[in-house]
């Protein structure tokens, strides 16, 4: 585990208006898929906001800058590794009061021909490690005052049916089960939510939208006539996070540019 070259979290212990100073320690939020271009973005809005931030990611080059940037910690794990999870959750030192499960894969391919293996691995990545993720951080998420709220990502594949979509949108449709279930189970101290991005610019979905001609017809189809951008995913989860949604719970919010409502044409 490392901390950036300048530590907010001292900062915040020392300020008596924070917050997020409660109890016997200061809280934290924990973001998997904290060095991706959702997860980062959401984690430079909490630090301004006041949160102490705590990130997961593979590739430790990219969660140390990112680190470095907002001063957070960071621990290098898998999601795709079991073990993983109670790792990460060992080297947290402070209650939680917010878990955002920001990973996501975009597997595009008939049925036909989808091996198993490819829609298990969907699954795993998307679905049973938001569960593990949110298991392995209950004793945490328990100890914190005033509650505690998990984020996970869907996706609009779900609700809006398209070809080519099947693995993940099997993949996504259990995150959004897994999200009712837990919301349920966990209340009232523990609120859980899902976001279901429509396509976003993100690296993950550069080969769709790397080509300029490519993304501006998947753009057009789109009331808001545009792609999504980290930002506006960053802006609502940090919202889902804070206690401004309070009496937020068991719901999935679209933040796709009205793609899974909206027919503008035809």
């Amino acid at each position: 585990m490392s901390s950036g070259k300048f530590d907010l979290r001292a900062r915040m212990a020392r300020n008596p208006n924070n917050h997020h100073a409660r109890g016997n320690g200061i809280t934290k939020v924990l973001i998997y898929g904290g060095s991706g271009a959702t997860g980062a973005a959401l984690a430079r809005l909490l630090v301004a906001a006041g949160h102490n931030v705590h990130l997961t990611g593979r590739s430790e080059s990219r969660l140390a800058a990112v680190a470095a940037e907002i001063g957070a910690s960071y621990t290098v794990a898998d999601v795709m590794d079991e073990t993983s999870f109670a790792r990460v959750s060992a080297e947290i030192d402070h209650p939680l009061s917010g878990l955002v499960y920001a990973v996501g894969s975009i597997t595009l391919r008939q049925l036909a021909h989808l091996s198993a293996r490819a829609m298990a691995d969907d699954f795993h990545l998307n679905a049973l490690g938001a569960a593990l993720a949110v298991q392995a951080a209950l004793p945490a998420l328990k100890a914190a005052e005033g509650g505690a709220s998990v984020v996970l990502f869907s996706s609009v594949a779900v609700g809006q049916g398209f070809a080519n979509h099947a693995s993940i949108s099997m993949a996504k449709g259990a995150v959004e089960g897994l999200t009712r279930a837990l919301a349920a189970e966990l209340a009232p101290h523990i609120r859980v939510n899902a976001i279901a991005p429509s396509l976003t610019e993100t690296p993950l979905a550069e080969p769709l939208t790397a080509d300029a001609r490519m993304a501006a017809g998947i753009a057009q189809l789109h009331a808001l006539q545009r792609l999504g951008r980290p930002d506006d995913l960053a802006e609502i989860a940090a919202f889902l996070i804070s206690a401004r949604s309070g009496w937020i719970s068991g719901q999935v919010l679209g933040v796709d540019g009205g793609r899974s409502r909206l027919r503008s044409r035809g």
